[in-house]
């Protein structure tokens, strides 16, 4: 079984934001696997279904960003995964061009707070993650009004394309082919 979390802010004010590109994500995997992610349990939104044989719950924490450990702790808690090798954490990364997914097995927060409050939580940073690209912050703005801000036109378009990429990364990875998701997808260029 996998547990696949998509960070993001709760209400339809932060719909559409860069922050809630794991949302979107989720809305995704949802939408292509046939599987409702409208249960409300362990402080988020929760669907239960299949992807390419494989079990897997879809969540988007309704704790807001800085607290998405909370509900990661309590489903990792109540599902028994082994975090390090069945959870994926999809979420927006600033440091990455628009539109360009990153997967890692393990690493540092990168200053991102929600994931910054799931290793807090878990006590360690070796989990899976789908790192996607929402751009680097224009010089003079600031972080959380960028974060929270919407894409542009031209930049939904990119965003589209990475959230089909990472719907792609997923499924691999739930096949156990999580190298080959990083070799097709963490290319430079």
């Amino acid at each position: 079984m996998f547990i696949i979390v998509g960070l993001g802010n709760p209400s339809s004010r932060y719909e559409g934001t860069r922050h809630n590109i794991g949302f979107d994500v989720i809305d995704r995997i949802s939408e292509e696997y046939h599987i409702p992610v409208d249960t409300r349990k362990h402080r988020a939104l929760i669907g239960k279904g299949v992807i390419d044989g494989t079990k897997v719950i879809l969540a988007k924490p309704q704790t807001f960003m800085n607290l998405s450990g909370e509900s990661v702790r309590e489903l990792v808690d109540y599902y028994k995964i082994d975090e390090e090798n069945e959870l994926i954490v999809v979420y927006d990364d600033i440091s990455l061009d628009v539109g360009k997914i990153r997967i890692r097995k393990k690493g540092s927060a990168g200053g991102h707070n929600g994931i910054k409050n799931i290793i807090a939580h878990l006590g360690h940073d070796v989990f899976m993650r789908v790192k996607v690209g929402v751009g680097e912050k224009p010089k003079g703005y600031d972080l959380a009004d960028y974060v929270l801000g919407h894409f542009s036109k031209e930049e939904r378009e990119a965003m589209d394309e990475a959230c089909e990429n990472a719907v792609q990364a997923v499924s691999m990875a739930g096949r156990g082919e999580v190298d080959e998701a990083m070799n097709r997808f963490n290319r430079k260029g």
